[in-house]
C-alpha cells in the first residue's frame, strides 16, 4: 500500500496577543494550513526543530527582539531554509530594510487582510519550497532548487571584474562586476544560473549574494574608480533592492561610485515601482547606466525614462564597426546625444584593434571588452598600464 504524501502546509505562529493568535490560526487552519502558535522567541527557537514550512513571526515579542528571533533562524543551518513573514503594528521602513537584510522574505504591516496574507504566504512558499504550483517538483528541480539555496546560504560565488577604461585621454574609470558560481553542474553558467534562480523564486537572493560578494572584494582594492554593477528589474522591483544601501555603508566604496547597470529592461513588470526606487536610489547617491543602447527602440525610451549618467553601446554595433558604414552612422548620433546630454558614453564588446580606433576616430568616451581585457577573479590596477599600448600605439 503506497502512503499517501501530506502537502498540508505547517506553519509556526509566534505572536504573544492570544486573541489575534487564535483568530489568525483558526482562518489558517479553515485554508488547510496545519498551525503550530507560540508565544515567545524562546518557544519559537525550541518549536523549530519539527518540520515547519513557513514562520509568521511578530516583531514584539515578551522575552527578545522578533529581529533577534529571525537572526538566529537564518543562521541556524537546521532552520535557515524556511522562509521567514515578519509583522508587526509599528513597522517602520527601517525596520522592514532591518527585517529583509536579517533574511525575512516578506512583510505585513497589522492589520492586514487575511487574503493578502495568505497571498503572500503562498507566494513566498512557492519562492522557498519544493513545490511549485501545488505540486511536489521532479527530482531534477529539487535538486536545481536545492543547489541554488547552498549557493546563496554559503555564499559559493567567485566576482569577476573587468576594466572599463577611458579611450582619450587613456585612464582607468574603474570596473564592472560579474559573478561566477562555484559549482560544476549546468549552473556554472551564469545565464543559466540567474534563469534558474527567477524561474523558482531566488533570483534577487542570489543578486544580492553575487553583488556583497562583489563589493566585498572590491572594497578592498578600490579607491576612487568606478565600480559597475548589474541591476535587472526583477531585483529592482522586489524588496531587497530596498536594502542595498547597507551593503556600501559597511564597505569603503563610496556611494557616489557606483554605477547601477539597468539590464533587460524588457522584465519590467510595474513601472511605477521601477521608478519609484530608482529615484530613491540616485537621491541615496547612486548613478545609473542603460545598456545595449543602439540594440532597438526599447533602449531610446529608457534613456529618456531613466535619464541615466552613463549609456552603453550594444556590443553587437560595435562588433565591425570599422567595416560598416549603417553603424558608424549610429555610434555618431548616439556619441553627439551623450555630448549634448552630459552623458558618458562607454561602448561595449570591443574584440578587435580596429573597431577600437573607429570608436575613438569617433569621440566615444570610453571602452571595456576582450581586447582590451578580459573579466578576471582579481582587480589588478597596474593592468592599465600593460592594456594602454593598445590605445595610444595607434
Amino acid at each position: 500500500m503506497i502512503n499517501k504524501i501530506n502537502l498540508k502546509k505547517h506553519i509556526l505562529l509566534v505572536d504573544d496577543d492570544a486573541s489575534v493568535s487564535q483568530m489568525l490560526s483558526m482562518l489558517l487552519e479553515s485554508r488547510g494550513y496545519e498551525v503550530d502558535v507560540v508565544g515567545s522567541g524562546k518557544e519559537a527557537l525550541q518549536k523549530i526543530a519539527s518540520h515547519i514550512d513557513l514562520v509568521l513571526l511578530d516583531i514584539v515579542l515578551p522575552d527578545q527582539d522578533g529581529f533577534d528571533v529571525c537572526r538566529k533562524l537564518k543562521e541556524n543551518e537546521d532552520s535557515r531554509h524556511i522562509p521567514i513573514i515578519i509583522q508587526s503594528a509599528k513597522m517602520l521602513p527601517e525596520n522592514i530594510v532591518e527585517g529583509l537584510y536579517l533574511g525575512a522574505d516578506d512583510y505585513l504591516v497589522k492589520p492586514f487582510e487575511f487574503e493578502e496574507l495568505v497571498a503572500r504566504m503562498e507566494a513566498v512558499l512557492r519562492r522557498s519550497a519544493p513545490f511549485r504550483d501545488g505540486k511536489l517538483v521532479s527530482q531534477g528541480e529539487e535538486a536545481i532548487i536545492r543547489e541554488l539555496r547552498t549557493i546563496i546560504d554559503d555564499g559559493l560565488i567567485i566576482p569577476f571584474f573587468q576594466p572599463i577604461v577611458q579611450l582619450q585621454p587613456f585612464r582607468l574609470i574603474g570596473f564592472e562586476a560579474f559573478c561566477r558560481p562555484k559549482t560544476q553542474s549546468m549552473l556554472a553558467n551564469p545565464e543559466l544560473l540567474f534563469k534558474a534562480a527567477l524561474q523558482f523564486g531566488l533570483y534577487q537572493e542570489m543578486e544580492m549574494a553575487s553583488w556583497k560578494k562583489a563589493i566585498e572584494y572590491a572594497s578592498r582594492i578600490l579607491t576612487n574608480e568606478k565600480l559597475f554593477l548589474n541591476c535587472n528589474p526583477y531585483f529592482v522591483e522586489g524588496p531587497r533592492f530596498l536594502t542595498i544601501k547597507s551593503l556600501f555603508e559597511q564597505s569603503k566604496i563610496k556611494i557616489e561610485n557606483v554605477i547601477l547597470e539597468i539590464t533587460e529592461r524588457s522584465a519590467v513588470t510595474d513601472f511605477k515601482i521601477f521608478f519609484d526606487h530608482l529615484k530613491r536610489f540616485r537621491e541615496y547617491g547612486f548613478k545609473f547606466a542603460v545598456d545595449d543602447v543602439g540594440g532597438g527602440y526599447a533602449s531610446l525610451e529608457s534613456i529618456v525614462q531613466t535619464r541615466p549618467e552613463i549609456v552603453k553601446i550594444d556590443r553587437h554595433i560595435v562588433n565591425n564597426l570599422h567595416a560598416d558604414s549603417f553603424k558608424k552612422s549610429i555610434v555618431k548620433f548616439i556619441t553627439s546625444f551623450c555630448k549634448e546630454n552630459n552623458i558618458l558614453c562607454i561602448a561595449e564588446g570591443i574584440e578587435t584593434k580596429q573597431d577600437l580606433l573607429t570608436l575613438i576616430d569617433l569621440g566615444v568616451d570610453a571602452g571595456q571588452g576582450y581586447y582590451l581585457s578580459q573579466p578576471a577573479p582579481y582587480i589588478k590596477l597596474d593592468e592599465v598600464e600593460e592594456i594602454q599600448h593598445l590605445v595610444c600605439s595607434h
